[in-house]
């Protein structure tokens, strides 16, 4: 990490059309990672990721399709953001909300056949570590687009920036163990891949964020 704890709040609002259009392209790049990543972990087999735990127990306790309760809640946190922050949510957040599950869709058409529940223990756990890191970079290319990121990956910025003396890696773990938890309290499932994604992925994110940032000049 660079000297000094990062901050993630940014004014955008001198951006000009050009400008916005450059930084929503770079977020779709890093959200295109960050999904290849996400469904190189999912077809593993070897858990679902943090937040679906989440989901996951929720419509249980509702009685709704996953789907269903992905978009509810994440239109709850974007307009809780919107009412109580300045500067968090943006354009690319409803990219973000809402372009995930089609990218998901895309690569486990084109990859499917490669990584599956019947793959060899071997080619599950590479696979799995793979999309960890892969997810990580991704989501450090969308959030220094500076264009906005998902509503569920806002809530350990925001944290982040609010509790100025603990790193974003250690505050991310603890949003993720708090969604893992409460999840499978609530009926969500939790596998090993699970637990490997809650400890790997904030100290994974921080460590791409301040290489990304020079690769990112908008």
């Amino acid at each position: 990490m660079e000297t000094g704890k990062t901050k993630f709040a940014a004014d955008t609002s001198g951006r000009s059309l050009g400008d916005w259009v450059k930084a929503l392209l770079v977020l779709l790049l890093g959200l295109t990672i960050a999904h290849l990543g996400v469904t190189l972990f999912l077809l593993s087999e070897l858990g679902t990721d943090t937040f679906t735990v989440f989901i996951q127990g929720l419509s249980v306790v509702f009685g709704l399709t996953v789907g269903t309760v992905h978009v509810i809640v994440l239109c709850i946190l974007m307009a809780v953001m919107l009412l109580t922050t300045k500067g968090y949510v943006k354009p690319g957040t409803v990219v973000c909300a809402f372009c995930g599950g089609p990218i998901i869709d895309l690569f486990t058409w084109l990859l499917g056949g490669l990584v599956n529940g019947e793959s060899p223990m071997a080619v599950r756990i590479v696979s799995m570590l793979i999309g960890c890191v892969i997810l990580a970079l991704g989501m450090s290319v969308v959030i220094n687009s500076n264009a906005g990121t998902g509503p569920n990956d806002l809530v350990a910025v925001i944290l982040s920036d609010k509790i100025e003396a603990v790193e974003f890696r250690w505050i991310r773990v603890a949003c993720d163990l708090f969604f893992v938890v409460l999840g499978f309290i609530l009926g969500g499932t939790v596998g090993a891949g699970t637990i490997v994604a809650v400890f790997l992925t904030g100290p994974l994110v921080q460590f791409w964020l301040p290489i990304t940032k020079k690769w990112i000049k908008i």
